[in-house]
């Protein structure tokens, strides 16, 4: 019966070699006497998903676009796409935004002669259904374009202004999110074209989630020596200079609603600052997730006690005086007054909420960040003017508000070395590869535990006579999380942090230092030129041609893994079936192993790129090159696929394999394959 699935899988697979899941098309519009719009319009094949040009780093590759210089048009911000679809995707274990049905792309232009010209460019894209995706794929773009009436003498700024795609409506890319909204553009298309979405395009999930986050960085903030001190004095303050209980309330509630303004005030002006679009692609960027990593150095050794980042006193002495007056603005004022002197210790914090709700995309992100941050920290004030007895239940002020800080800062510092390795790795510079960021991240955990026991004290600490019950606890609870995190060291999979550390082969040793995959070892010629791309530390080749020169010296059949580095089924491959013992002794001593990665991005050199004569596909990368490998020679385009050789020619000695997890069933197909090798050599 599998071998009947099987079988049947690889039909399919040959069946969709020939198919074209999306096709292209490419219109002009012309908008006034010197713009035109150049419209892209992408069909895609039902069960298939096209993707957005906006994803996170580590999935599959967008939908990009690259158009040809030219002095007779210019560019007006960036290609506009139609509201994609968003959602969790298992195949990349990660939330992706895609397309299915058709999807449509506007480029404006300005037209710079008054002579029909033509507009060239490139896209590449990459497309998947539920069981498989296909490699990545150039396609040539071609719009005839009519010259201006009049050629104007320099470009204008104008923003990309897309009319609404039948099912959703239009998110401009980040080049135009700070454009200028056209003259005759209504209100709500201003906002579009600002990056600004209807309240129909928010995201609730990701809402709830920044907001929770925020509300949860309130509640840290409260317990902060700059705020927590201050609740019962305000309470204090607004319950006696009232002459009746309701208006105490009356003022603490206003006092409150006062923190929300300031706070959703300033996390609209991030969004303002930056826009949508640009808040996105902050996550990716290298330079910014360094800066990132400074800013939260910076954060964490201000929690330490090193220095205090404080605004000028001038803000707050400004402020202080308008508190004074009285009324509305008075407690407005007394508010923004907090804000200003307890930014010292809430400043790192909401720094921290800030970073994280831009790097979401979300336009109303950090707002939403901040409003549940000062939801939180407003609550109290509120809560206990409105019940003045529940004063006394407060844990009195003291040296533990200061151990809440510096907890925080060893976890602003954690949380830093998460950003560097996001550049790291988006650089490929392999400085802070999987095993040294564990390294760092237990010992941040056991320096949180040496603390919170009194190993040590920092400088605004008082001397620990006796460790208390819940700082006992929390030592405890650190302790164990450090041994968990440990073991990640050498390999370990580490699931609750999983998505924070690097992946297994961004490492100095592949699968974890000194990780011991089972099977006998086999000598490493020194005279093979191995692959650097080989998982379990296998000797593998990444070249097809030096792999085959290799086999036919050792005298072994050619296995083919045909695999991705965003493959997810190859990851589970290798994971559940390679990693048996079995399995690996037959892949270290009975084939030659040639991994070839279909989505790899190092180009080729000019020489060798070129458009394929039997597809027509541009060939610039060596993932084109091994994906056009695979689809010419073995009608196949999916991954993981598997196929034996022999040395004379490209036919399998028996049927492919593909993503199977049944191990028995894998060693069997791997043995039948080396029985025929045997064979044919007979």
């Amino acid at each position: 019966m599998r071998r009947l699935f099987l079988l049947t899988a690889t039909l399919l697979t040959l069946t969709l070699a020939a198919q074209k899941p999306v096709t292209w098309s490419y219109s002009t519009k012309i908008i006034n006497d010197s713009i035109a719009e150049l419209v892209i319009t992408a069909n895609i094949e039902k069960t298939w998903h096209l993707y957005s040009q906006f994803l996170p780093e580590n999935g599959p590759i967008p939908t990009t676009f690259k158009f040809t210089p030219s002095s007779d048009y210019a560019l007006l911000g960036g290609v506009a796409e139609g509201k994609p679809h968003e959602e969790y995707d298992a195949n990349f274990d990660m939330v992706l935004k895609y397309f299915d049905t058709q999807a449509i792309f506007k480029q404006r232009i300005q037209r710079l002669t008054t002579k029909d010209f033509v507009v060239a460019g490139e896209l590449e894209f990459m497309t998947c259904d539920d069981h498989m995706c296909l490699p990545p794929e150039f396609v040539d773009m071609n719009f005839k374009v009519k010259g201006a009436k009049k050629a104007p003498t320099k470009p204008v700024v104008e923003a990309v202004v897309v009319e609404p795609i039948p099912g959703g409506t239009n998110t401009p890319s980040s080049e135009s999110a700070n454009a200028i909204p056209a003259a005759d553009t209504s209100k709500a298309e201003a906002a579009k074209a600002a990056g600004t979405p209807s309240t129909e395009e928010k995201e609730p999930q990701s809402m709830w989630g920044i907001f929770i986050l925020g509300f949860f960085g309130g509640w840290l903030a409260l317990f902060m020596p700059c705020i927590f001190p201050m609740i019962p004095l305000t309470v204090s303050f607004f319950t006696k200079q009232s002459k009746t209980k309701a208006e105490g309330v009356r003022k603490a509630v206003l006092y409150g609603v006062s923190i929300i303004v300031i706070y959703v005030l300033l996390g609209m002006l991030v969004s303002l600052v930056f826009g949508a679009d640009a808040l996105n692609k902050l996550s990716t960027n290298p330079w910014f997730n360094i800066a990132f990593f400074v800013l939260f150095v910076v954060f964490a050794l201000s929690f330490f006690g090193a220095f205090e980042i404080t605004l000028p006193s001038s803000w707050v002495n400004k402020a202080d005086e308008a508190s004074s007056k009285g009324g509305l603005a008075g407690i407005f004022f007394m508010a923004f007054t907090l804000s200003l002197v307890s930014f010292s210790c809430t400043g790192p914090i909401i720094g921290t909420l800030l970073v994280d709700a831009a790097s979401k995309g979300e336009f109303f992100g950090p707002a939403i960040g901040m409003f549940g941050f000062a939801l939180a920290l407003a609550l109290p004030f509120t809560l206990f003017a409105a019940f003045p007895g529940w004063l006394n239940s407060m844990p009195k002020s003291g040296g533990w508000l200061n151990n809440v800080k510096v907890t925080l800062g060893f976890l602003e510092l954690a949380f830093a070395f998460k950003f560097l390795s996001t550049a790291d790795m988006v650089l490929q510079a392999h400085y802070l590869e999987r095993e040294m960021f564990f390294a760092i991240w237990v010992a941040i955990d056991f320096l949180i535990v040496l603390y919170l026991l009194g190993v040590y004290v920092t400088p605004n600490d008082s001397k620990v006579d006796r460790i208390g019950v819940t700082r006992l606890s929390f030592a405890i609870i650190f302790t164990v999380f450090g041994f968990y995190m440990l073991p990640g060291i050498w390999g370990a999979p580490v699931k609750i942090i999983s998505g924070f550390p690097p992946p297994e082969h961004y490492a100095e040793s592949k699968g974890g230092a000194y990780a011991n995959h089972g099977g006998a070892a086999v000598a490493i010629d020194p005279t093979a030129n191995f692959g650097d791309h080989c998982p379990f530390d296998l000797s593998c080749f990444n070249d097809f041609e030096e792999g085959v020169a290799y086999a036919k010296k050792v005298g072994k059949p050619i296995m083919i893994d045909f695999t991705g580095w965003g493959c997810v089924n190859c990851r589970k491959m290798e994971e559940q079936v390679w990693s048996d013992p079995r399995v690996l002794e037959r892949l270290r001593n009975n084939v030659v192993l040639i991994s070839l990665y279909v989505d790899e991005r190092t180009m080729l050199p000019e020489n060798e790129q070129i458009v394929s004569e039997k597809t027509g596909r541009k060939i610039k990368n060596i993932g084109n090159k091994w994906s056009e490998f695979q689809e010419v020679n073995f009608g196949a385009v999916a991954q993981p696929y598997y196929v034996i050789l022999g040395h004379d020619d490209l036919k399998p000695l028996h049927e492919s394999a593909a993503y199977d997890p049944d191990v028995d069933l894998f060693i069997d197909w791997l043995d039948r394959g080396v029985k025929a090798f045997e064979a044919q050599k007979k």
